[in-house]
């Protein structure tokens, strides 16, 4: 077995190739989470474009690639998936049947230790230092969007009937609805990050988009397309305006949610609910197998679920003092959020507090 390691832009095209085709054959193999577009080659050449140290480790076996390990890594030796806390998914993309060490992979890429906080399933190598486990719940429109509604209507009749309810409600009131599933205008990503910024502000949160590098990747994947991935901005018109948009990411089978917000003009009609279903009946026609809601607990992912995966964190760590500091800084702080988010009774009073602290800053 051989290592090499390479920047994004210099691999091969037949080396791209070998990677996106591993991808588009990993669920006849039984490893359907690596067709995840987090773990595209166009995904991790983005944020090379936009944050320094991204490095894919190819692993050769007779002079062919076997598997292709993306990752960020500090002059020290400090490794992190390739964006780690905005990628959804994570972990070693590979041929049917391969294993690996990954303490050799490590020493191979140069790595005193590697953290990771959305390992996909079946990277039993990597699962071995886990230190947590968490559902990622994702909605399946492969068998056709009518057969996930009648689906999502036999296992939650209220929220359905409710959702459906208020958007008849909101043609009534507002206007006729058009949904856009693939939106070119770059006008409207920009109408979108407005408003996922005054929703991070509001509830307290971190606004991701006051980060220039964030945006930047954003607009790289917006205009980023290939036969086998896309950044997909979908939108929800109601009488010719936007009332809710996404941002995304598509591969063959899989379709990512990932920055989904609304006008909070139309709260009182959901729109944020309305703009999943739409996007379940385009993912639907489009061709994909599921939806990724993505790792955290949320009612209206609960609601609007079919299944779970699973997704795994923690860190493969070398015996390095830089893999021991580094994991000494972050494992507490990782902890105690872990913590908060589990247990109502911490996690409710900790939000109560972000929203005032929003109120404050948003001027309200």
């Amino acid at each position: 077995m051989d290592i090499s390691v390479y920047r994004p832009g210099e691999l091969t095209s037949s080396d791209r190739a070998a990677w996106t085709a591993m991808q588009s054959k990993a669920h006849l193999h039984g490893a359907p989470g690596l067709a995840n577009p987090f773990l595209a080659p166009e995904f991790t050449d983005a944020v090379g474009r936009c944050r320094r140290g991204v490095r894919i480790a190819v692993v050769r076996e007779d002079g062919e690639p076997a598997a292709f390990f993306p990752f960020q890594r500090t002059a020290a030796g400090v490794g992190r998936a390739v964006g780690l806390g905005l990628s959804d998914c994570q972990g070693m993309v590979h041929r049917p049947g391969f294993t690996w060490d990954a303490l050799d992979v490590l020493r191979a890429a140069g790595l005193a230790v590697w953290e990771f906080d959305h390992l996909t399933e079946g990277q039993r190598p990597f699962e071995r230092w886990a230190t947590g486990s968490f559902p990622s719940p994702v909605i399946d429109v492969d068998e056709g969007y009518a057969v996930y509604l009648d689906h999502l209507r036999r296992r939650s009749p209220k929220f359905t009937r409710q959702t459906l309810a208020k958007e008849r409600r909101l043609v009534r009131n507002v206007g006729a609805l058009r949904y856009v599933h693939d939106e070119r205008d770059p006008a409207l990503l920009r109408t979108l990050m407005a408003w996922k910024s005054a929703q991070y502000r509001r509830t307290g949160r971190g606004d991701r988009f006051a980060h220039a590098w964030i945006v930047a990747l954003v607009e790289r994947l917006f205009h980023t397309r290939t036969d086998s991935f896309a950044g997909l901005l979908s939108v929800l018109y109601a009488d010719g305006a936007p009332v809710a948009a996404h941002f995304g990411l598509r591969s063959e089978r899989v379709h990512t949610c990932w920055f989904p917000a609304y006008d909070p003009a139309f709260a009182k009609y959901s729109p944020g609910l309305l703009m999943h279903l739409h996007m379940a009946e385009g993912a639907a026609a489009d061709g994909v197998a599921y939806i990724d809601l993505g790792r955290g607990k949320k009612e209206y992912k609960d609601s609007l679920k079919t299944r779970e995966l699973g997704v795994s964190e923690g860190w493969v760590t070398r015996r390095h003092p830089v893999a021991y500091g580094h994991r000494a800084r972050r494992a507490p702080l990782r902890a105690l959020r872990n913590t908060v988010l589990a247990r109502p009774e911490l996690f409710e009073p900790a939000d109560r507090l972000l929203k005032r602290i929003g109120k404050v800053r948003s001027g309200g």
